[in-house]
Order: structure tokens, then C-alpha cells, then sequence
């Protein structure tokens, strides 16, 4: 399981640039589903489908996008660059990137040394427009050979933190989607009385465009989203969430989570002792489930989350335990979905 997160995470797909990780998470999926392939959009579908004459189908979703950077200019050879989804800018300079030209080049984003810096500089952010990236090329060279329109990525290992946890970049969502692949690989095409359709959506940092496409396309009667949430971290500021790294998947309430189909999850949950946690979204989730919710004239749907710290930055840490207890619960709903509710 360690070696299918760290070769997701070591691709390179931000938002709108995904084919690499989607034409992995094709392949991954084929051993474990009837039908694998690349919708008109771009989105990694996989269908599991029920021998059932007229089977209802449940989508689960995990996007596969990750953010990054993209190339707008350069200037005396270092590249000008703007950023594709919510990246905190203070925490940029000196950062290691990898520029996704063919073959792909290494970057360094440009900071000034404690020496140069005064008393007030040294406790202040530089905004993103002021950073360039450094990739060792001169004017003529840059625009040459890294053109207005490459994207970037973050350059980061894989590493293992004490006995459970492992960090590195696009934890967020690709170990969502890792749990959702294991869930199938326990199924091992078991016949189900419903389709089961895994969606590494696209876009999701962006717009959630993937599972908006996704969605309409699949038709489905129940969605899941399955992405990451914050798991507290001791940074000594306000206490923002009570989700713990290494306790279990969180399953949410509020408005995007259809209360019959959270309560299934926590059901199931109690059923195989699979350990949960409970957050609150109280609004939108920002999260595909979304996009599902409000696809046609409305899908039952609710958010399931892994706890992970560090979101957006190239060290994101999930804990080993949590994927597994994930895999167990989505493979557990999958299996035993109850439809109880209005549901078409």
C-alpha cells in the first residue's frame, strides 16, 4: 500500500494538467473493475457493474489534481509564475519545484538570505507576484526552453513519519483515492446489487470541474466524496478542528451531507468496528461532494474524510491506519449501501 501512495504522489497533475496521474489511476483500477478509461473531460472513471437488471449505481469520488504553479514570463531569466489553487505564499521561498517541460527540469523558488534581510523584512511574507523561479537559465534560454503556460509542481520525497504516518506532496486527495482503490481490491469483483463507479476527478482545486462533468455523465443514484480534512496539528493557535491524525476516517454533518446516508456510514461503522471521527461543515464542503449534490435534480450524497495536516503544503502527513480504516468503510458501503431515504 506505501509503494501505490508514494508512486501517486511522486506524479506530477495539477489542476487541468492531470493526464499523467489519471492515465496511472486508469491502470491501477483495470485489475479491479469491469470497464477503465478516461472520460472526454479528462476524469479516470472505473465501473464495477452489478449483473442486477436495472441496478442502482453509487459514485464514489477522489480528485487527482493536486495544486501547483504555472509560467507566465521571466525576466532576466528567472520565470514569473502564478499559482493554481490556494497556496500560502509565505511559505514559497526557497521551496523546490519540479517544471513539467519534457523532460521535466528542476526549480528552485527565489529568496533572499537572513543576511540581506532587516529586522522588519525578516518577519514579513513576500507576496507571490515578487518570487520568481530560478531554474539556471538565462533570458534567451528560459523563454526558450520552459514557454509562458508550463505548469510546476512542488519537488518532495516520501517519507515515514514514526510508526504510522507518511508525508509527502498531494496527500490531498490522491490517498483518498488510494482508499477508494483498495475498497474495490477487497471487493475482488464480488457481485454486488448495485454498480460501483470510483471517479478520480480532475480539477477539483480549481473549480471541481471534473466531478460537476463527472457526475451529469455517470448518473448516479448515491455519491460519496472522499477527500482529505485538517487533523490538528500543535501550532499553538486556535484549536480550528477536533479530527485526530490516526483515529479513523471523519464522516461529516451539515448541509452537503445528506443525513440518511451519514448515518448508514456511522452504522456500518459501528457494525465492523471501524473507528470514525465527526466533523462539521457547515456550509459548503468544498469538496466534490459539492458539485454531487447539486448534479441534475439533486444525488443523496455526503463527504467522508482522512485526516491529514500540513494541507497544501509539500509535506502533507496522513496516517497509514486511517487509509485502511477508510478502505474498510467505503468497501463496507459499497457492499451494503441499505438505501434507505428518498432516493431515486
Amino acid at each position: 500500500m506505501r509503494s501505490k501512495l508514494e508512486a501517486l504522489s511522486s506524479l506530477s497533475g495539477p489542476s487541468g494538467f492531470e493526464a499523467e496521474v489519471v492515465g496511472a489511476a486508469v491502470e491501477l483500477m483495470s485489475p479491479f473493475t469491469d470497464e477503465a478509461y478516461v472520460d472526454v473531460f479528462g476524469n479516470a472513471v472505473g465501473i464495477l457493474r452489478s449483473e442486477k437488471p436495472n441496478a442502482k449505481r453509487i459514485l464514489f469520488s477522489a480528485h487527482l489534481d493536486e495544486i501547483g504553479f504555472i509560467v507566465t514570463g521571466a525576466e532576466e531569466g528567472f520565470l514569473r509564475f502564478a499559482s493554481i489553487g490556494s497556496i500560502d505564499p509565505r511559505m514559497l521561498p526557497g521551496r523546490e519545484l519540479t517544471i513539467m517541460t519534457d523532460p521535466p527540469v528542476f526549480g528552485i523558488i527565489t529568496c533572499l538570505p537572513p543576511h540581506v534581510l532587516s529586522a522588519e523584512e525578516m518577519d514579513q511574507s513576500f507576496p507571490m507576484e515578487e518570487l520568481r523561479i530560478d531554474a539556471g537559465l538565462s533570458q534567451e534560454d528560459a523563454l526558450r526552453e520552459i514557454p509562458v503556460g508550463t505548469p510546476a509542481v512542488y519537488r518532495a520525497g516520501f517519507f515515514s513519519l514514526g510508526k504510522d504516518a507518511v508525508c509527502g506532496k498531494a496527500m490531498d486527495d490522491r490517498a483518498c483515492f488510494l482508499a477508494a482503490l483498495l475498497a474495490l481490491e477487497k471487493l475482488d469483483k464480488k457481485e454486488l446489487e448495485q454498480d460501483i463507479v470510483l471517479l478520480g476527478s480532475t480539477r477539483e482545486e480549481i473549480d471541481h470541474g471534473g466531478a460537476a462533468v463527472g457526475t451529469f455523465s455517470l448518473d448516479p443514484d448515491l455519491c460519496i466524496a472522499v477527500d482529505v480534512t485538517h487533523a490538528e496539528t500543535p501550532d499553538g493557535g486556535p484549536k480550528h478542528t477536533d479530527c485526530v491524525l490516526g483515529e479513523g476516517p471523519a464522516v461529516a454533518f451539515g448541509p452537503n451531507h445528506t443525513p440518511w446516508v451519514r448515518d448508514r456510514l456511522f452504522s456500518l461503522a459501528k457494525q465492523k468496528k471501524i473507528p470514525t471521527q465527526r466533523i462539521v461543515m457547515e456550509g459548503k464542503s468544498y469538496t466534490d461532494g459539492w458539485e454531487m449534490q447539486i448534479s441534475r435534480e439533486g444525488i443523496p450524497t455526503c463527504v467522508v474524510s482522512l485526516p491529514n495536516r500540513y494541507m497544501h503544503t509539500p509535506m502533507e502527513t496522513v496516517s497509514v491506519k486511517d487509509i485502511e480504516a477508510l478502505a474498510d468503510l467505503l468497501a463496507a458501503f459499497m457492499e451494503a449501501p441499505g438505501w434507505e431515504g428518498d432516493c431515486r
